[in-house]
């Protein structure tokens, strides 16, 4: 139970043991970045869009954005369920 609180308070994944893990970790570092960038932007033009048809009675394009506003907020928990997952296997691979 201890090791499963472990992994779940880490914010940042473990290169130690990685080889070339200064290469590695500003490459996801970058990634990650990007993502979540995208992802908030994304959510902000969105859901300014989403408000703008509502108020002039487009609903096709009002349900467009709200998809879109759902589209940014899953791809912002992907990839902060990337970064879990990237921990979980770099754990994995030092023990093998």
């Amino acid at each position: 139970m201890n090791r499963l609180l472990d992994v779940r308070t880490r914010s940042a994944p473990n290169f130690d043991a990685v080889e070339g893990a200064g290469v590695l970790r500003e490459i996801v570092g970058a990634l990650l970045t990007y993502t979540l960038i995208t992802a908030v932007a994304m959510l902000v033009i969105s859901a300014a869009t989403w408000a703008l048809a509502s108020g002039a009675g487009s609903w096709h394009t009002a349900q467009k954005a709200k998809t879109g506003c759902f589209v940014a907020i899953g791809g912002a928990t992907l990839s902060g369920a990337a970064l879990t997952w990237a921990n979980w296997l770099l754990d994995l691979g030092a023990h093998l």
